[in-house]
């Protein structure tokens, strides 16, 4: 019996799979996923958290830095880009991560990449957050959260047994083209800077 193109999704507790569409290709996920077969026409949902498609064109964006000059993502074409979601300046996991990235951040510029940092800050505290952790790389101002959401990291969080929304700490590599060849949305803040190397060293 034939496959019906017009059938839809079927999905499971660890990723939606298309009925359409015979191609298949092999993605790359952090060890402690599973790596699972991909068709064309499927969208795939990490354990945990639904991200953004690997193989995909990362979406677009023009966004102020720390010091309130405009940085669009098309400016890094030819550069890997790691690109991080935190929740909030001047907290523990987040001064953790940042300046794990900050210790590897002349490794990281050795394999041609830049570090974009994104939260939903002011400009004023990202440039006090730069200023108190010395970081070398550019941190961007989202407050409107157009990002966060085009990047699906805005999210319902549990805290202290309190459920809201908030920005789920998350990292994506995206290639020379702009297109996103690995995501994490289970981000371990202080040793990100270390496992974005690895992921980097690993790179073709």
């Amino acid at each position: 019996m034939g496959k019906n193109p017009n059938k839809p999704h079927l999905k499971t507790n660890r990723f939606e799979v298309s009925e359409n569409g015979e191609r298949q290709k092999e993605l790359y996920f952090p060890k402690r996923w599973r790596k699972i077969k991909d068709n064309q026409n499927k969208k795939t949902l990490l354990e945990g958290s639904a991200m953004l498609e690997i193989g995909t064109k990362a979406p677009d964006f023009t966004l102020p830095d720390q010091n309130g000059e405009e940085h669009s993502l098309k400016d890094y074409r030819g550069k890997k880009v790691i690109l991080y979601f935190y929740p909030k300046d001047q907290t523990p996991g987040c001064i953790k991560q940042a300046c794990s990235f900050r210790d590897h951040y002349a490794a990281i510029t050795d394999h041609n990449a830049v570090v974009l940092g994104i939260s939903k800050d002011s400009v004023k505290s990202h440039k006090n957050f730069e200023t108190k952790q010395e970081l070398p790389f550019t941190i961007l101002s989202d407050p409107e959260k157009t990002v966060i959401e085009a990047y699906d990291v805005w999210k319902e969080k549990k805290l202290y047994g309190k459920v809201g929304m908030g920005v789920v700490r998350t990292t994506y590599l995206i290639d020379e083209e702009g297109t996103i060849i690995y995501a994490d949305g289970k981000v371990k803040a202080a040793s990100n800077g270390e496992t974005m190397l690895t992921v980097l060293e690993e790179q073709p």
